[in-house]
């Protein structure tokens, strides 16, 4: 399967997305919207900044767990990557939005 994105409505009753890797792994995951709406704009803005470096920011969890956050221009975070134990797998996961971000189709799950 290539990688996607999903919206999807929590028991919360807020919108979310995720974008997934081609292997299925969730590599960038959004804050809750109030709408589907909200949400489609969210994947546009992941899509607008995801190729853009500077938008990235690198960093450690309380645990010393290595992450990314994706923010857009006014800087409002849009997304957040998974934790990863080593630094270069979390780059490995901004390069693979990077990659799959601008592109990736949206689904609705």
């Amino acid at each position: 399967m290539s990688a996607r994105y999903e919206i999807f409505l929590a028991r919360n009753t807020q919108y979310y997305f995720r974008l997934k890797a081609a292997n299925s792994e969730v590599i960038l995951q959004s804050e809750g919207y109030l709408s589907r709406q909200g949400a489609e704009n969210g994947v546009r803005s992941v899509r607008e900044h995801s190729p853009h470096d500077h938008y990235y920011s690198r960093l450690r969890s309380a645990d010393q767990q290595h992450y990314f956050t994706l923010k857009a221009a006014n800087n409002e975070v849009i997304g957040v990557g998974e934790t990863y134990t080593t630094s270069s797998s979390r780059d490995d996961g901004i390069e693979s939005v990077k990659r799959n971000g601008p592109t990736a189709p949206i689904t609705y799950v």
